[in-house]
């Protein structure tokens, strides 16, 4: 018998969301996400890191910023309060899939755990104000919030396909190359962290500590990593040609290499120009695309099948079957009444 005390279960016999309605959901909290990277950085470059010298409170006598503490305090207080518009972006996507028949699990559990995320990355984002920004700390910080971006990437994906079990569009060593560009950008978004916790922009007018490496050696770590990514991407590009994968990654792979070729350029200018603020929040809103890219050509390499259709509601148009990515390999047929991609 249904928990009639269930608030969701009361929301789901009023309001029947589209398929399409829970994708731009999940599409929401991916672009939020992106905002909270930029205004996270925004908040490092303008130094108001210590806008507010405690958390939760702004101050120890007061929840919201003094006139006395100027516009770093105001920025601070910003930031923290966009926790709370992310969450209602996360809220208004988790009852859109808890309300939308036939329900999704993978797709809630996928929307609590950006909640969960999101209010973990908050406490420990007070911890980096107590700790006066400790800069390993705000490594951590900004690779929490990478965490929700991943996730959120990975929601947008499955609220456009279906539960079917995963089947490879190409063969299992392609899947490989593209998991080991996911890999070398997840290395280079860690070495990224470490240039900023070593660099000048330490979040705070004040001395603030730094991570005890060599600033311009460990960018040059870095761009040797822009290299590899850089490397992966082709030889992908080419690989995903030659077995004639499905025009959807191939295309993807072109868009990454536009975001690459923006972000070579950022990055050049960045450090011949002595890190100006506004080019170094480029750099970062610029690396968040790139990430979301790799994600995308990931995830694209498989197929799960249809999303199930609502009440009232048709399958959607039958998507191109793809061709076999082997020599020898039986083109994958469509199953009874749904479609293939």
């Amino acid at each position: 018998m249904p928990n009639t005390w269930n608030p969701f279960e009361l929301i789901a016999r009023r309001w029947q969301p589209s398929a399409a309605f829970v994708r731009r959901a999940a599409l929401a909290t991916v672009v939020m996400s992106v905002v909270i990277v930029v205004t996270g950085g925004a908040v490092r470059l303008t130094q108001s890191g210590l806008g507010c010298s405690t958390w939760p409170k702004c101050t120890p006598d007061s929840l919201t910023p003094t006139a006395a503490m100027g516009i770093n305090g105001l920025i601070e207080f910003g930031n923290r309060l966009l926790t709370y518009v992310l969450c209602a972006f996360i809220g208004v996507f988790i009852i859109a899939a808890r309300a939308r028949a036939p329900r999704r699990r993978s797709l809630t559990r996928l929307g609590w755990a950006m909640f969960w995320v999101v209010m973990g990355n908050a406490v420990w984002g007070g911890i980096v104000v107590l700790t006066g920004l400790n800069p390993y700390l705000v490594a951590a910080h900004f690779l929490l919030t990478t965490a929700l971006l991943t996730v959120s990437v990975l929601a947008w994906r499955r609220a456009a396909e279906g539960d079917e079990a995963p089947r490879d569009l190409v063969s299992r060593p392609v899947r490989q190359l593209s998991g080991l560009l996911v890999l070398a950008t997840g290395a280079l978004t860690v070495l990224g962290t470490v240039v900023t916790g070593a660099g000048p922009h330490a979040g705070d007018a004040k001395k603030v500590h730094r991570i005890p490496v060599d600033w311009h050696e460990i960018t040059q770590l870095h761009v040797d990593f822009v290299y590899i990514v850089v490397g992966l991407s082709v030889a992908l590009w080419f690989t995903l040609r030659a077995v004639k994968a499905p025009a959807a990654p191939r295309r993807m792979v072109l868009e990454l290499f536009g975001c690459i070729a923006v972000q070579g350029v950022i990055g050049y200018v960045q450090y011949f120009a002595g890190l100006p603020e506004i080019v170094v929040g480029l750099h970062m809103l610029v690396s968040t695309l790139v990430w979301i890219c790799v994600l995308r050509i990931h995830l694209a390499l498989r197929d799960r099948g249809p999303v199930p259709a609502g009440d009232g509601e048709t399958s959607g148009p039958k998507a191109e079957v793809p061709a076999p990515a082997e020599a020898g390999a039986t083109a994958p047929q469509p199953a009874a009444g749904a479609s293939s991609r």
